[in-house]
């Protein structure tokens, strides 16, 4: 009885009171994530669009994305092109009408020929904002809608209960309707690769082969039966700004939003403790966020990234180019965006989204533990045997990197 009665306290100390708020309660206070006034990169925008201060080319469709993706500063050779009807205009896709994807650190837009532009945009302090709108396609205003229909997947358990980014991996049938799902409810560079790409056209993948991608299924006598279907072959390339799906675009766009999703977690769960406690953490919201920055910091060192498969990949070279614009550089010409692709991503296993928006956006509280945890991870006299993986060459040439090129890190760092 003793016993029974110790478990009911500590279920008691571990559970939430009624009525006390949540971080997953994303639209109450302290969050008010309808309310709080934007931060995000696409909103600063927003009305210069509107009134078409922001001009757009609107002689055709594709004209008009071009002109809206160098406006947003996204590259079009970051382009991924999904067929699986897993997006709110899900009867506007098919294998034959592929949806779009472009990117780059803060910004997210889909697009689908003869349908509206999707955006998420990250702002520091809520996560991810959506807005729909037609494409100009003449010279009338154009009308930009923020949209909670998003919110009942992009708010769910597949991101925490907090607004993130959503990636799904399904085996697509011929019109592109789901017959199966899996990775459910997983997002980030620890995903297995043959897990990966099911309802997206895969370029660029060499002999890679193990994977979903460029598939469709039918239902048979004998079980699921899957074919493989061609990039460009049911739709021409020419209808979108590129003609590649490539799978660097794809392993980049994985990695970040997993990032983003852990980074917004933790700032609802930081911001929900500060607010019940008064800004006095206890001792336990304290460990929670301790152990969350932990998990956090092992995602910005690759610490459980998949590894490439034998011979690696080479990557689109234009994308290649585009994604190294904004590379931040040592005087010695070491940066976080160096590409490695032969075993994994990055030749220094760093996330270079530390320089995001949205990574900037973590409370004090928060963004402090992490990084006293990458000081103790990247110490080459006290080696954390968490962090072994990690050469003392890489561990130095990464603490340097971050010094040069991030100034808000602690004097003392």
């Amino acid at each position: 009885m003793h016993r029974a009665l110790l478990l009911l306290c500590a279920l008691a100390a571990a559970s939430p009171l009624p009525g006390a708020p949540s971080y997953r309660d994303f639209d109450q206070p302290p969050h008010d994530y309808f309310h709080r006034p934007l931060r995000d990169r696409f909103t600063q925008l927003k009305a210069d669009l509107e009134s078409r201060q922001l001009p757009l080319d609107h002689t055709s469709e594709k004209a008009a994305l071009l002109s809206l993706l160098h406006a947003l500063d996204i590259p079009a050779t970051s382009q991924m092109l999904v067929f699986s009807t897993t997006s709110l205009q899900l009867s506007l896709i098919t294998p034959a009408n592929p949806r779009a994807l472009y990117f780059n650190e803060d910004i997210y837009l889909g697009y689908i020929p003869g349908g509206r532009l999707e955006i998420v945009s990250l702002d520091p302090e809520l996560g991810s904002i959506f807005y729909l709108f037609d494409l100009p396609r003449d010279t009338r205003p154009i009308r930009v809608e923020r949209s909670d229909r998003c919110m009942k997947c992009h708010a769910a358990d597949a991101t925490a209960g907090v607004p993130g980014i959503l990636i799904k991996s399904v085996i697509p049938g011929p019109t592109g309707g789901s017959l199966d799902a899996y990775r459910i409810d997983r997002t980030g560079h620890d995903i297995p690769l043959p897990d990966r790409f099911g309802g997206w056209y895969l370029t660029g993948q060499g002999g890679f082969t193990n994977h979903w991608a460029n598939l469709i299924g039918r239902f048979t006598p004998q079980g699921l039966q899957k074919n493989p279907i061609i990039p460009g072959q049911r739709f021409p390339f020419a209808r979108y700004p590129v003609a590649t799906s490539d799978i660097l675009p794809q392993l980049l766009h994985e990695h970040q939003a997993g990032f983003a999703n852990r980074v917004i977690e933790a700032t609802y769960r930081a911001r929900t403790h500060l607010h019940t406690s008064g800004g006095q953490l206890t001792p336990e919201q304290s460990r929670e966020l301790d152990t969350q920055a932990r998990l956090l910091t092992r995602y910005l060192l690759f610490a459980d990234e998949a590894p490439l498969p034998p011979g690696g990949f080479t990557g689109d070279d234009a994308y290649k180019k585009d994604f190294l614009q904004n590379r931040r550089a040592t005087p010695a010409g070491h940066s976080l965006k160096d590409l490695d692709l032969r075993t994994r991503l990055f030749q220094h296993r760093c996330s270079y989204m530390i320089y995001s928006l949205v990574f900037q956006g973590l409370p004090a509280e928060m963004k402090t533990r992490i990084y006293q945890n990458l000081a103790r991870a990247l110490n080459t006299t006290k080696p954390d045997p968490d962090f072994a993986y990690l050469p003392p060459a890489e561990k130095q040439t990464i603490r340097t990197i971050l010094k040069d090129t991030l100034p808000e890190l602690p004097k003392n760092w």
